[in-house]
């Protein structure tokens, strides 16, 4: 019998169990051995990836995105990070704003070529993101000792169920460089939109159209 668990939003104390959780299960990701090397080989590699994850972690509260995790008995196990429908212009410029004064430290913690291919990811994915109103799926990880126990399906069901509510919202974009992750997401009804690649790195951009009939049991 699986211990009690909660879904809860992350707040700014909790960034070091968000980092160092993200940071390890994203450790064998496509994207991230391109970008930054063998994170449990490679100390530079190491501290490349704890940046990036923690400037994405203060990002999120910076722009219109939200972090959110999954809890048992206090531990936190699982994790996504989702960006949401366009905020008000103030609001943007405030946080675009904010987001430029973090960027300036993260150029000084990250190899240039990192920074490029991060920058050419950015723009290559965000190019295929459907032209409706939707949620953006900016990552999603496990512990690494809690994966393959429906943690990730818990929490891909507590977005979808937001998503679902948001009568402004189309859908769920999101982008993977994992293959074996493509018909795992199809599970879910994401189809794949468009299959490209950012250097060596194959990425599948993938779209969850939002039903009127409701989210299925997957």
């Amino acid at each position: 019998m699986r211990a009690p668990y909660r879904i809860a939003k992350l707040t700014k104390s909790d960034k070091h169990l968000f980092v160092s959780l993200m940071s390890k299960s994203f450790a064998g990701d496509p994207l991230f051995l391109h970008v930054f090397g063998d994170f449990e080989q490679d100390k530079k590699a190491r501290s490349s990836v704890t940046a990036f994850v923690s400037f994405l972690f203060d990002k999120s509260f910076m722009l219109n995105e939200e972090v959110w995790g999954y809890y048992e008995k206090e531990n936190l196990l699982g994790a996504y990070i989702v960006e949401q429908p366009q905020a008000g212009k103030l609001q943007m410029m405030v946080g675009g704003l904010l987001l430029i004064g973090r960027l300036i430290p993260l150029f000084f913690q990250l190899p240039r070529k990192a920074l490029n291919l991060l920058n050419s990811y950015m723009r290559v994915t965000r190019s295929f993101a459907p032209p409706i109103t939707h949620y953006y799926l900016v990552m999603i990880g496990v512990k690494q000792e809690a994966q393959r126990k429906g943690i990730g399906k818990t929490l891909l069901h507590h977005l979808m169920h937001t998503v679902q509510l948001d009568k402004t919202s189309h859908g769920i974009a999101l982008d993977t460089e994992n293959e074996d992750n493509v018909n795992l997401y199809r599970r879910f009804g994401f189809a794949l939109n468009v299959e490209t690649r950012v250097g060596d790195v194959p990425v599948y951009c993938m779209f969850y159209q939002k039903s009127s009939s409701g989210i299925g049991d997957c």
